[in-house]
């Protein structure tokens, strides 16, 4: 039995995931800031007050995680902010763009220097990035914040990569899609619980070989 470790699991993609995992068998730690109906519904066990900004939070979640061996850790927890303009104009919000670097791009840093020390050989760390944080793939332009974050979160994504392949542990960054989600206020294309079972497929395929690569959950290679 695997164990897979969830963060932002209350809602969305996180309990689509942790839903998934726990039905095809795997023993499943949800984390998030505060659980959710359908979160504690699910039977997982369930770490919450973890605010993945928050150092002192993040170390707690390791205590409590210590012993444990964790086979899998996805790293979901993100925003998507309204910067206030898609343009450079003086009304771009940069207060907003600075949270969402916080939350998109340190944080899961921040997870990942807490959780690596205890992964055994064979472990898999999946990012929940964005195809938005593609600079090849960028052809509207925008969305300042929420892009550079992701298009952050890639480069430490490839360099956990190569950090930890002798090491036996591998990475993915992952485009789970326009998944409709309260983060999407509900306008995507692609339903969590697919978006989850297309993420898990790439998860299952992730090997140190692979490892560092960007795909889309539909199992299409992403361009950098």
């Amino acid at each position: 039995m695997a164990t897979t470790l969830v963060t932002g699991a209350n809602r969305g993609i996180g309990l689509a995931l942790c839903r998934l995992s726990k039905e095809r068998g795997d023993q499943v730690i949800g984390v998030c800031r505060r659980s959710s109906p359908e979160l504690s519904a699910l039977g997982v066990e369930v770490i919450d007050d973890v605010d993945v900004t928050s150092d002192d939070a993040v170390a707690r979640l390791g205590k409590r995680v210590a012993g444990k061996r964790l086979d899998v850790v996805i790293l979901n927890a993100g925003i998507l902010n309204d910067d206030g303009v898609d343009r450079i104009e003086p009304e771009l919000n940069l207060d907003s763009v600075r949270e969402q670097f916080e939350v998109n791009a340190l944080s899961p840093l921040r997870v990942a220097r807490q959780l690596v020390p205890d992964l055994q050989k064979g472990a898999k760390i999946a990012l929940l990035t964005s195809r938005m944080g593609s600079i090849a793939d960028n052809g509207s332009g925008g969305h300042y914040g929420y892009r550079m974050s992701k298009a952050a979160m890639n480069a430490m994504g490839v360099s956990l990569a190569r950090d930890l392949k002798s090491r036996g542990i591998s990475v993915a960054l992952l485009h789970p899609g326009y998944v409709r989600t309260d983060m999407t206020a509900g306008a995507g294309n692609v339903e969590p619980a697919d978006a989850a079972r297309g993420l898990l497929a790439r998860i299952d395929g992730l090997t140190v070989e692979n490892s560092g690569s960007f795909w889309h959950a539909n199992g299409e290679r992403l361009p950098w």
